[in-house]
């Protein structure tokens, strides 16, 4: 089994304090012959609709002195996940966990909201020290 995040923990609370129920942690993806592990499953009820949205997070800290290098395989792995997801569980969204911090120093940088806005990446924001959800980014 991969090794946790750094930022597994605050993530998972800032989920649970939004009302989030985590479903899974980590979260199996298979398809055919390969199988991989996204960190949380999680599902909520949507009470003006009752609707259930259910989601897959993967979480990525950004500690190297590259955060594009970083982005290059944390993209990757979101791809692949989105396209084996979209197969077996089109109902799941998967979104990437980052911190506030990276998001303003990396993340709003133009060329970077290009590569979010053409690979429809999804954003789940969050301010891991206070452990809660800043911003979902679609």
């Amino acid at each position: 089994m991969p090794a946790k995040d750094t930022y597994h923990d605050a993530v998972k609370n800032a989920l649970i304090k939004d009302g989030w129920t985590i479903t899974a942690d980590p979260y199996p993806i298979k398809y055919e012959e390969v199988k991989l592990v996204a960190d949380l499953a999680s599902e909520k009820t949507i009470a003006a609709t009752r609707q259930e949205r259910q989601i897959v997070i993967e979480i990525k800290s950004f500690f190297s002195r590259s955060p594009m290098r970083e982005f290059e395989t944390a993209l990757g792995q979101y791809l692949i996940y989105k396209t084996f997801l979209s197969i077996n569980q089109p109902n799941y969204q998967i979104y990437l966990a980052i911190g506030k911090d990276i998001y303003q120093r990396f993340f709003e940088q133009v060329a970077i909201q290009l590569i979010l806005q053409t690979y429809h990446i999804s954003l789940l924001v969050v301010d891991l020290n206070q452990e809660e959800i800043i911003q979902w980014t679609n």
